[in-house]
């Protein structure tokens, strides 16, 4: 290598080594001191300090007075502020769609929420035909879709909440319409909490005939759904939990998110 070159590729490294120790910054709950980023990152100490040396004269990193220990600062703020305000929670991922849909041999459809409910906006329909009625603009429920569900269990309550009572009262009148969870505030909560855990909502065919769709959100920065991603098919195997196509949802929705989809245990 000449020179050059070696500067070069020192100079790449170098910075690929910031990067990680900023990501490692990033995932620690709060100040950290020296001695824990330098363990956190596998790094010497010498080394991690002269790293943060420069971040401190950046902005990117702030040091705190009595304790000494470094946290982010209002620059790697300002450049995560920007990130957020320029991303786009509804054409990046359909950009995708087509990939996750012969990725998993089933259709996908992105919907927002819209006044009337889970509206969908993209679709991508898969080889093998699904006979619905389903469309660009239909609304879908929130108890008896996937879509809606995902929703319901990661959206903020009070646009949805008018929407929710109309139809547990609808169901109250109709039981049969919820045979997977008890029609009442209790019942919701605790379907709701069930999707948060398993990171995804599903429905099978006794919502509608010869269909089972399973639906995962990308969530903005405060754990919020801004879009649902959802998958339909024929074979209830699609959505048993470990799946591929379930884990490939999950993956695709958590690449499009900023917060995490399934909590850490």
């Amino acid at each position: 290598m000449t020179k050059s070159s070696e500067s070069q590729s020192a100079g790449i490294q170098s910075l690929d080594t910031a990067l990680r120790l900023l990501s490692v910054m990033a995932d620690q709950a709060g100040p950290t001191s020296l001695t824990d980023l330098a363990r956190a990152s596998d790094m010497p100490p010498s080394k991690v300090h002269r790293y943060l040396a420069s971040f401190l004269n950046a902005g990117l990193v702030a040091q705190g007075g009595r304790s000494g220990k470094y946290d982010l600062g209002p620059g790697a703020m300002r450049l995560g502020l920007a990130a957020i305000a320029r991303h786009d929670f509804v054409n990046r991922p359909s950009e995708a769609l087509a990939d996750l849909r012969d990725e998993t041999g089933l259709t996908v459809l992105l919907s927002v929420w819209g006044g009337g409910g889970a509206t969908v906006v993209r679709w991508e329909r898969a080889a093998a035909p699904v006979v619905t009625s389903m469309g660009l603009g239909t609304t879908l429920p929130l108890l008896n879709s996937s879509s809606g569900r995902a929703f319901l269990a990661w959206a903020p309550r009070p646009p949805i909440q008018t929407l929710l009572e109309a139809e547990l009262r609808r169901m109250k009148r109709t039981p049969a319409l919820a045979s997977d969870f008890v029609p009442t505030v209790a019942g919701v909560d605790a379907l709701c909490a069930k999707i948060r855990a398993q990171g995804h909502a599903t429905v099978d065919g006794d919502f509608i005939p010869g269909l089972v769709a399973l639906a995962a959100p990308i969530l903005d920065w405060q754990g919020e759904a801004q879009a649902v991603i959802t998958l339909i098919g024929t074979e209830a195997e699609a959505i048993e939990s470990g799946s591929h196509a379930v884990q490939s949802l999950i993956d695709f929705c958590q690449s499009y998110s900023f917060a995490p989809i399934v909590a850490p245990l």
